[in-house]
């Protein structure tokens, strides 16, 4: 017999909670969704024209009420209220998956992690850049040792927006836990952790580019990783002229790849995983390269097949481990470690130093 889907409140329907985590939930099988909280009218009648079986409510408290009718919160709203969200969630009996990043700081991510334990939940971390096409490339190359012992990483999550678009996103204000280091390098810093291990030294230089904005928004980290590798990592609002997504360099061989996952892009243009057999496919002309002494651009290197991209496999993991059928996909641990890196970063730059872990 088919379980019962488990029902599923989703906290906030901004961009997060309406782009990303109600259509891979309600993508998934075994899980239903059933809850939406957003005080703002609008996005309660877009969420019910979106998916008219859920019920949106105004507020969280509406949702923790009916705790005995729910098997996982999420949490997508701005980043100041993950931490008094999540505990609140967890203090009423809910599983909980919270959008990077779960903290402001490494000590309110171990909190929360420690609480879930204590009370026998899940308490995962939204780091659905895990499950992008060229990360699970690089894993398989890696792998299967086709680039020797890897020796240098450079990762690039850059756009081009001159102008700031305002919100707590690009907000000054340090409650708001907005910028680009806490936005995209939570991104970058989770995928060089996952795969070069820890990392023992930080360096890090952040940049206020933008008149009128308030927060980073042209940041660069350097990592020393206790497997020898270092990564360089970039996050930037104020590149003309984009670089490669990654650029990785082995004893044996690089790989560099441009352009991002399409997952994202399909998910704003209202594409929906299990509507299309290609879901998360790439097409051949932005597939990275494989070579040793050339450069990609001329035509050196072999291109390798991106693997497609897999967000849907997050969630699907979550209601696996919500049935004691496997691991929780982030825990976190595995957050707070990246937010020691995060914590560290920021000492760097602003006391321009290298720090160590």
């Amino acid at each position: 017999m088919t379980a019962t889907p488990l029902r599923v409140g989703l906290i906030g329907y901004g961009l997060a909670g309406s782009v990303f985590h109600a259509p891979l939930i309600a993508a998934t099988e075994g899980l239903a969704l059933d809850t939406v909280v957003t005080s703002n009218p609008e996005r309660r009648q877009q969420a019910r024209a979106e998916f008219p079986d859920v019920t949106p409510v105004a507020a969280p408290e509406d949702l923790f009420d009916r705790a005995d009718e729910l098997d996982l919160v999420v949490i997508a709203s701005p980043n100041k209220t993950h931490v008094p969200l999540a505990t609140a969630a967890l203090k009423a009996g809910l599983p909980v998956v919270v959008d990077k990043p779960v903290a402001g700081t490494a000590a309110e991510a171990r909190e929360l992690a420690a609480l879930a334990e204590e009370r026998g939940l899940l308490l995962s971390v939204f780091q659905n850049r895990r499950w992008d096409n060229d990360f699970l490339t690089l894993r398989r190359l890696l792998a299967d040792g086709e680039l020797g012992d890897a020796w240098r990483f450079e990762s690039r999550f850059e756009r081009w927006r001159p102008r700031p678009k305002g919100g707590w996103r690009e907000s000054g204000d340090p409650a708001e836990i907005g910028g680009l280091l806490y936005d995209l390098g939570s991104h970058v810093v989770d995928q060089a952790l996952v795969l070069f291990g820890p990392a023992t030294e930080v360096y890090a230089e952040t940049d206020v580019r933008r008149a009128g904005a308030e927060a980073d928004d042209d940041t660069f980290i350097a990592l020393t990783h206790a497997s020898g590798v270092r990564s360089h990592l970039y996050v930037s609002a104020t590149t003309a002229q984009l670089g490669p997504r990654f650029r990785v360099l082995g004893s044996r061989a690089g790989y560099v790849k441009y352009g991002l996952d399409p997952q994202e892009a399909a998910l704003r243009e209202g594409s929906r995983p299990g509507t299309t057999a290609d879901w998360g496919a790439e097409d051949e002309s932005l597939w990275g390269r494989v070579g040793s002494g050339e450069s990609p651009l001329s035509g050196g290197g072999t291109p390798v097949p991106s693997l497609p991209g897999d967000y849907p496999a997050y969630y699907a993991a979550v209601a696996a481990a919500l049935r004691g059928a496997g691991p929780n996909p982030v825990t976190a641990w595995e957050a707070a470690a990246a937010l020691d890196v995060l914590e560290a970063a920021r000492r760097s730059a602003r006391d321009k130093v290298t720090v160590t872990l």
